[in-house]
Order: structure tokens, then C-alpha cells, then sequence
């Protein structure tokens, strides 16, 4: 086969849907009969069902659902006296105490017992009456964020 016995085609436009009967694709241009979708300048968000829940916000709701979330730990205010170190109580603190597992996930001061001495919690969070107690026994409460992990040198390419 030579070059000028090749069939070649004209590149085709592409057709202008939604101006009519003549266009083509019949009268609805293929958008339906009606409604949203078939109107021009249509401006629907992904997953938008008409009002009704969209299926990523059901998702969770469904039975058997697992979140993959971790949750907080939780450390009881009677525990607090458990923590040796000094008076400024804080993730690292907590873990040498053995009160939480790991310092790098989210804490929270619930209120169980009594605070006997005054301490400077810094953890990401507390119960409204646990701040209270902190707070009457003369110690102070701060919300700070999740410490990170220090990032490790990065292997050198051989």
C-alpha cells in the first residue's frame, strides 16, 4: 500500500448538542425530558442527588460501618496525681506515666474523682467539669495540638 492509496477522513467537528430538532439528536439533544440536568448552564456539585442524603453521607450511617478515625484517649482527672515529672503534665508526660499508650494521638481529660494537687495541663482536650476541678485545685489548662513524630533522614540514593 502506498501513501496516496491510504483513506483518509476529514477530522469531524464536533456536533452542537441542545439547539433543536435539526441538530441531529432529536429534539431533547439526548439530555431527556425536563428537569435539572437537562437545562443549559447546569451547575450541579458531584454527588448532588436532589436534595435526597448523597450516598458519601450515607455511607457512614449504613450498619457495619468501621471508621478508621482514632480515637481519643482518655485519662481520668483521680489519675492525674499518678503523673510524676513535675507540675506541667502534657502527652509525653502521660505515656511515661503509663496513663495513655502513645503520645502522638489525641488525649482528653475526663472528670472521675478529684484533682489533689495543682498542675499545667497542655492536652488537646477536657471535659468542661474537668477543667473546673483542674482549676480549683489552683492548676491551669491549656488545648494544644498533637505533637509530631520527628521525620527521619531520608535513605541516601546509592
Amino acid at each position: 500500500m502506498k501513501f496516496h492509496q491510504l483513506d483518509m477522513q476529514k477530522k469531524h467537528n464536533k456536533t452542537r448538542v441542545g439547539r433543536g430538532i435539526s441538530a441531529g439528536q432529536g429534539k431533547t439533544a439526548g439530555r431527556g425530558t425536563k428537569g435539572q440536568k437537562a437545562r443549559t448552564g447546569k451547575k450541579l456539585r458531584a454527588g448532588f442527588e436532589g436534595g435526597q442524603n448523597p450516598l458519601m453521607m450515607r455511607i457512614p450511617k449504613l450498619k457495619g460501618f468501621k471508621s478508621y478515625r482514632a480515637k481519643a484517649q482518655i485519662v481520668y482527672t483521680e489519675n492525674l496525681q499518678f503523673v510524676t515529672g513535675g507540675s506541667v503534665i502534657d502527652n509525653f508526660t502521660l505515656t511515661e506515666a503509663g496513663l495513655i499508650a502513645n503520645p502522638f494521638h489525641t488525649v482528653k481529660i475526663i472528670t472521675r474523682g478529684e484533682v489533689a494537687k495543682a498542675f499545667t495541663v497542655k492536652v488537646q482536650g477536657a471535659s468542661k467539669s474537668a477543667v473546673e476541678l483542674i482549676e480549683k485545685a489552683g492548676g491551669t489548662y491549656e488545648s494544644v495540638a498533637v505533637p509530631q513524630r520527628e521525620k527521619t533522614a531520608e535513605k541516601k540514593e546509592a
